[in-house]
């Protein structure tokens, strides 16, 4: 067998580059602890519910799960009073965006539409099914270039891709803007909004269009358990869209893909509201904190509706990654975005975030 039977854009294919683990730094570095600021996890980690109910859930795991997971389903259309038939499921919303990709888009004929810099994945499943990918770099301030993203489009674009809050700048859009847009896409047009981080945005109704669900038609929004709720290890995502759209995605969405567990330490998740908020107040408190000290590092700093920072340091991005990883300090370079002078910190407990800006102290001063 030979590998010409591999199709060609598959033989030159750029994997999603994750960020390096805890293990990996450890073992590189001969440390004995290492802090994870590069994955934008949940810093206090899954909630003490979930986890009692993924201990007691766990002796049913040699079950099949119930198809479409509708017990989860029922809770997300609940939260958000939404109809329950324009929720799909999915292996982290990672699996959406592949459907989303795979069901509306023809191979050589359509096209979508990026920001760029953005999420790679979007990159990665256009090129996988054969969709023309078009990119329109954002504003120099990393707001979105909604007249040039409206300038690219035509009557083959089937999906235009927003992450609002961006990743990596954490820049979020108003709702107002983001609807006005989407009135002036192409008939055949959605937009879709991966929201993996709007649980942070403060406050989400001038950020999200969920509020106004109902007077929506061309929208899809995604959502993720990995972020605010501390599920990343589960891989638990779901799309709110147009229910003639959600038919379509179950048709072809590979059956059991979204596990027992994951259902129902979503459910729990849901559940635990108290955890959340304490989440949602950590992340304020100290994306409050980091930027402050940042600034008065000399590092130039940008807004963030997210659990994340992206800065530029008075030294070059590099230096500062490869110091930080001696001293134990994982965070997240973005040379993979094309802003080699940026830096990315996930926002991490209160002592996580103090051991990070003394080792900044320590590098910059």
């Amino acid at each position: 067998m030979h590998r010409s039977i591999i199709r060609p854009e598959i033989q030159d294919f750029k994997p999603y580059s994750p960020g390096l683990s805890i293990e990996e730094i450890k073992e590189r570095y001969n440390l004995p602890t290492v802090i994870k600021m590069a994955s934008n996890e949940n810093p206090l980690g899954t909630s003490p519910l979930v986890q009692r109910v993924i201990k007691k859930q766990a002796g049913f795991s040699f079950r099949y799960p119930r198809p479409g997971s509708p017990e989860l389903t029922k809770a997300i259309a609940q939260r958000y009073n939404l109809p329950q038939q324009d929720i799909v499921l999915g292996n982290g919303s990672d699996e959406i965006i592949d459907l989303l990709i795979r069901v509306t888009a023809h191979p050589d004929k359509d096209n979508i539409i990026i920001c760029q810099p953005s999420f790679s994945i979007y990159r990665m499943q256009a090129r996988l099914c054969g969709v023309e990918l078009r990119k329109v770099p954002l504003n120099n301030d990393f707001s979105f270039p909604w007249s040039d993203l409206l300038k690219s489009s035509d009557e083959q674009t089937k999906l235009v891709f927003v992450t609002n809050p961006d990743n990596p700048s954490g820049h979020a859009a108003h709702v107002q803007d983001i609807l006005a847009f989407a009135s002036q896409l192409p008939q055949n047009c959605l937009l879709v909004l991966d929201e993996a981080y709007m649980e942070f945005a403060d406050p989400q109704d001038e950020f999200s269009p969920l509020p106004q669900w109902s007077k929506t038609e061309n929208i899809v929004c995604l959502r993720t358990f990995s972020k605010m709720y501390g599920l990343a290890g589960l891989r638990l995502g779901y799309g709110l869209m147009p229910p003639w759209l959600s038919e379509a995605l179950l048709k072809v969405k590979l059956p059991f893909s979204v596990n027992i567990l994951a259902e129902q330490a979503g459910i729990a998740s849901l559940e635990d509201k108290e955890f959340s908020q304490l989440v949602f107040e950590t992340i304020k408190h100290e994306r409050t904190y980091l930027k402050k000290e940042l600034a008065r590092l000399n590092c130039t700093t940008f807004p963030s509706q997210a659990n994340f920072l992206m800065f530029r340091p008075p030294i070059p991005a590099k230096q500062v990654f490869e110091r930080l990883l001696a001293q134990g300090i994982i965070i997240r370079p973005l040379d993979s975005y094309g802003l080699s002078d940026f830096i990315r910190v996930s926002i991490g407990n209160e002592n996580e975030n103090r051991v990070f800006i003394k080792a900044m102290e320590s590098i910059i001063c």
